[in-house]
């Protein structure tokens, strides 16, 4: 299979480079090379400081899987077969044990925190369809249940159901540590930190992890239509569901052949913090004609009003289209932090109000047509 063959390169960057140096190195072995035409990304970055005090240097690790433009094949067959999808097949009291395969820091050296590229190796014995989510147990007591674990924490799983691997094996997620720091001290806060998502960052190739699910229903790519349109809006790790839509789309060779626009808006706070834009910007020069990519960077890009740029602000810029691909009967999806949704509700209600229409028709139109599909956290 196209993805057997694996190059992967070090080099060590600058602290102060731009993002951009981060695709502009070129390997060569067995044939593949970044700036082939053949290959459909499954990049994934892994941005480790090394004594950066001393050095003033990142190591940046890329590694790289052959996907040619005429799409990889997956397996197994039967994972297209399916006419309902999987359903809470482990639950919180008989979770599963995946393994650990990887974790890989996604984000630059000038991204706020850190975001992670976390791969689990599930045996294919919790399937999953895109936009679904897998529940995690970190290890450990409830401190508000003495004796009893954790509770679940739901992660929006971003990889299709073949997994990075097109085996139908593995599974990925997006995951930012949470941390707190002191509004006070301006010191962080280990006693406050997100136990789920630093036990998961942390993770080593081989540790375990209990998982439950998949759930969710909301998120799933309709595929009746394979030339419908799909409008997709994300802040951070969002972006998750999002990242496995798109390989369906267009990376791997399913029985969905997808023929609409797809259109990803990510807000993120820099170009640092850009979550897999490579393998995005690749089907950008790949499928012009049926993928769409705006970026809001909110810490480097002013709107029209000389504010900062958020996702809001790309939906208001490009609004006429928009509306007029969701009369056409497209399908919006939302994910990310909760806070993203008013901002967006009142864009779209100003919007709709300077067409001459009333939102609150609208909406209910999106709904009652299963166009409007919302997961925030």
């Amino acid at each position: 299979m196209a993805h057997s063959a694996v190059s992967q390169v070090s080099v060590a960057v600058p602290i102060g480079s731009d993002v951009s140096l981060r695709r502009s190195v070129f390997t060569r072995r067995n044939g593949i090379s970044f700036s082939d035409k053949s290959w459909a990304s499954t990049l994934s970055l892994d941005l480790k400081s090394r004594n950066a005090q001393k050095s003033n240097q990142y190591i940046v690790c890329l590694s790289v899987q052959q996907a040619s433009k005429s799409k990889v094949t997956v397996s197994p067959v039967e994972l297209e077969t399916a006419k309902e999808p999987p359903l809470n097949l482990f639950k919180p009291k008989e979770p599963y044990t995946a393994t650990i395969v990887s974790v890989e820091r996604l984000v630059g050296p000038k991204a706020p925190g850190e975001t992670c590229h976390i791969v689990i190796d599930h045996g294919g014995n919790v399937p999953y369809w895109e936009g679904q989510s897998y529940g995690v147990i970190p290890p450990g007591e409830n401190p508000k249940k003495p004796g009893n674990p954790h509770n679940v924490r739901l992660y929006s799983i971003a990889s299709s159901r073949y997994g990075d691997s097109f085996d139908g094996k593995t599974a990925s997620f997006c995951v930012r540590r949470a941390v707190y720091y002191d509004p006070e001290t301006g010191k962080e806060d280990p006693s406050k930190m997100g136990v789920c998502s630093n036990f998961l960052c942390n993770c080593k190739p081989g540790d375990k992890v209990l998982i439950t699910g998949p759930s969710g229903k909301i998120m799933l790519l309709p595929e009746e239509n394979p030339n419908a349109n799909h409008i997709m809006i994300a802040t951070g790790t969002g972006v998750a569901p999002f990242r496995g839509y798109l390989r369906r789309m267009f990376m791997e060779d399913v029985t969905f052949k997808f023929g609409g626009l797809a259109w990803l808006f990510l807000g993120v706070a820099n170009s640092d913090s850009l979550l897999y834009d490579d393998e995005f910007t690749k089907y950008l020069q790949d499928y012009p004609d049926h993928f769409r990519y705006d970026r809001a960077l909110s810490r480097e890009q002013k709107n029209k009003s000389g504010g900062k740029m958020y996702v809001q602000d790309k939906i208001e810029e490009y609004s006429d289209e928009i509306f007029k691909l969701l009369d056409e009967g497209a399908h919006i999806y939302f994910c990310g932090l909760k806070g993203m949704m008013p901002g967006i509700q009142e864009t779209l209600k100003r919007v709709a109000e300077q067409r001459g229409e009333s939102w609150e028709e609208k909406l209910s139109q999106l709904k009652k047509n299963k166009q409007w599909h919302v997961e925030v956290y």
